[in-house]
């Protein structure tokens, strides 16, 4: 089959358009076209008043060589590439079980992979599993009661499970792993056109149901899941020329279990983890992140500021926006996991701190449109030079938010326009924020930097000539936002394990290597197949 990229069409064409426009982009007749199936599907709104369709789309043809021969220089035209997962191994008999710490999407495609190769994985999750967990963390989102062991950071599904349900990344896939995470998705029950939208996304309710369908998979594999597992210790055993080899793991109800490979997949806000392979001596390494807050507008602004008069167009759903901008103090601010139609929900994990993060559901439907309004830092910005002084710096902003916040997990908030004048909010205006439990008004700049503050009283007026009240007085502030990615990153070889403890295997976002669901069950495959690559090298040998 041949692929043709960059295929467009109006926004409202009839469905006998996009087969007309591949045979003429191709130069033949309709009737040489044998089949065809669009890959992706995008929308271009650069002009707002002729909105279009852009399609890429693969074509089998009576006379595909002759067409590829005439058409070898044709940017936009290629073979279509097989996309098709095919495993790296298979479990050898009697082969010992390979253990996965984290059920959040890295966690899961490592699981999901390695019980598909015949290794009967061992899935341990210091929460619970995903029905009991939403409770919980409903628990929090309308009475103000925190469960430090089941919330939106802990439990079967991970972070992701409370968000956007986002399935795009920036990574690069030559293998189509993407591919492989999203057909799955789809056979747990995802909407089919995730396989094909540009920017697919999922929403809360859905990945409910999907997690639970990909457990029963696995299970049914051979896999085994233990909830309410957490892990506190790691069992080391010292080698020649000091090479160290893991043996296994503590639990904190005092059991032990034996692994020698071991899946690292705990997400980026399992600090205590962290700190305890700190103390084993793991190589762990400080990389940058972001703070900031949540910015909220209603829908209907950021719809009609991109979409002009096609706003409210079915076909283009709630308008989503990506801004980025480098400030005069060598500070880049950036939109941050957009939610379209979502709400802004308290994230955190840890008692006595409050942490905001972007929610939507399928539909988008909700009024506002939400995003995360960061400022890019490093560790030179951490106070300290020591490995885990990222997470030091979180700590201190998520405790001073719940201060300014007032207690029982409220949040502080500010007007845009309070913020730009730099003065404290006593009152909010006509947007009204979605957090819950609910906002104080307040003065945000006193719980951030000040090179963050500068940098964002810079940026929101660039972004308000980039996106029409962007910048509006009204539109609510609302923090802090801290958990943008791991501040951490625990470093591994080309073997995928751990620089110095062989047998650990760093994967995903906590880990350093992922951000957002789909890149962190990418990174997931791949850490499963070097298990296995290791667990069969190691039986042949």
């Amino acid at each position: 089959m041949l692929r043709i990229s960059e295929l467009k069409l109006p926004l409202d064409h009839a469905p006998e358009a996009l087969p007309a426009a591949i045979a003429a982009r191709l130069g033949v007749a309709e009737g040489e076209i044998l089949r065809w199936s669009v890959w992706k599907r995008a929308h271009d709104a650069r002009k707002k008043a002729a909105i279009l369709k852009v399609y890429i789309v693969d074509v089998e043809l009576r006379d595909e060589a002759a067409v590829a021969a005439r058409l070898a220089g044709d940017p936009h035209l290629r073979p279509t590439p097989d996309t098709s997962y095919r495993p790296v191994a298979k479990a050898p008999q009697g082969a010992a079980r390979p253990v996965v710490i984290g059920a959040g999407p890295c966690g899961l495609f490592a699981g999901l992979i390695l019980a598909e190769m015949g290794f009967c994985p061992i899935i341990l999750d210091r929460g619970k599993a995903v029905r009991e967990r939403t409770k919980d963390t409903w628990g929090l989102w309308r009475r103000g009661e925190l469960d430090p062991e089941s919330n939106v950071q802990f439990g079967e599904g991970g972070a992701g499970t409370f968000s956007d349900g986002k399935l795009y990344s920036q990574v690069k896939d030559p293998r189509f792993l993407g591919r492989k995470v999203l057909t799955e998705f789809v056979a747990a029950g995802a909407p089919a056109e995730i396989l094909t939208e540009a920017h697919p996304h999922i929403g809360t309710f859905r990945l409910v149901t999907m997690v639970e369908t990909m457990r029963a998979k696995i299970e049914a594999l051979g896999g085994e899941y233990r909830f309410g597992h957490h892990v506190t210790d790691v069992e080391i055993e010292p080698g020649p020329g000091g090479a160290r080899r893991l043996r296994g793991l503590h639990l904190k109800g005092g059991e032990f279990v034996a692994a020698e490979h071991v899946v690292l997949a705990v997400g980026h806000s399992s600090r205590d983890t962290f700190a305890m392979l700190h103390d084993r001596g793991v190589h762990i390494e400080a990389k940058p992140f972001s703070i900031g807050f949540r910015i909220e507008h209603p829908q209907s602004w950021i719809d009609r500021a991109l979409f002009g008069p096609c706003a409210g167009h079915p076909d283009l759903g709630a308008a989503a926006y990506s801004l980025s901008h480098h400030c005069k103090n060598g500070r880049t601010v950036y939109s941050f996991c957009m939610c379209p139609g979502g709400t802004v929900v308290a994230a955190t994990s840890e008692l006595g701190r409050v942490v905001t993060n972007g929610m939507s559901q399928y539909s988008r439907n909700e009024r506002n449109a939400n995003s995360g309004f960061v400022v890019g830092i490093s560790p030179e910005d951490y106070g300290s030079d020591h490995p885990l002084a990222g997470i030091a710096l979180q700590g201190a902003l998520e405790s001073a938010a719940f201060t300014a916040g007032g207690g029982g997990y409220h949040a502080p908030g500010q007007t845009v326009g309070d913020f730009l004048a730099g003065r404290a909010s006593s009152a909010l205006g006509s947007v009204v924020p979605s957090y819950k439990p609910g906002v104080r008004p307040t003065d945000l700049a006193t719980l951030m930097p000040d090179y963050v503050v500068e940098a964002m009283r810079e940026a929101l007026p660039v972004f308000g000539r980039k996106i029409p009240r962007y910048d509006d007085p009204e539109a609510v502030l609302t923090g802090v936002e801290t958990r943008t990615s791991s501040p951490i990153r625990i470093t591994r070889g080309a073997d995928f394990q751990s620089l110095n403890l062989a047998g650990l295997f760093p994967a995903g976002e906590g880990a350093g290597y992922a951000g957002g669901i789909l890149s962190a069950a990418i990174d997931g495959i791949k850490v499963a197949e070097a298990v296995a690559r290791a667990m069969v090298g190691e039986a042949v040998a």
